[in-house]
């Protein structure tokens, strides 16, 4: 395509001639801009995974409280344990599987947790109700384990939130 046809396209009439270059010549579509002095991201996922997959506590403690308002009040918080019995990194993911206790009550839990931003999915395996939570819901952070949300698969239960420190029971040194 010509300079001239790229110049009359209005969202192309304030482009520098450089990048105009660049979309003008087929050779230019596989060629990367160089902007300025930005470097190259020289953060590794991957790598992160692997770190965090051996230096993660393996127990994590703390409580979960509903959003729901009961007879008296906001939901109570209940006491709460993760064991993580398996952290497996694939990728920049972590597989996490393990059991979670709320009031009492444990369950089996499978997640994911991603090494690059810290999101992490966290599915109870069981068909029961533990603590207002139902099968289909899911707990979904931005810290990791440390602080995350109960979303409930119906608009009537208004979630919650479990919220974790690690117990000094890492393998190695270190945790999340």
């Amino acid at each position: 395509m010509s300079l001239a046809i790229l110049r009359s396209l209005p969202w192309l009439a304030a482009a520098p001639l450089a990048l105009m270059a660049l979309v003008a010549s087929p050779a230019g579509a596989s060629t990367p801009l160089a902007v300025g002095s930005v470097g190259a991201e020289t953060f590794d996922p991957v790598a992160r995974a692997q770190v965090l997959a051996t230096q993660m506590a393996r127990t994590w403690s703390g409580g979960y409280q509903s959003f729901g308002i009961g007879q008296s009040g906001p939901g109570q918080s209940v006491p709460a344990e993760l064991l993580l019995a398996s952290v497996t990194p694939m990728g920049q993911m972590i597989d996490l599987r393990g059991e979670l206790t709320l009031g009492g009550v444990t369950t089996p839990v499978q997640g994911n947790l991603n090494a690059e931003s810290d999101q992490l999915d966290l599915v109870m395996l069981c068909q029961c109700e533990v603590a207002g939570l139902e099968m289909g819901g899911v707990f979904t952070g931005l810290e990791g384990l440390r602080l995350s949300g109960w979303q409930s698969p119906r608009l009537t239960n208004p979630g919650g939130r479990l919220d974790l420190k690690p117990l000094g029971s890492s393998p190695a040194a270190g945790g999340l």
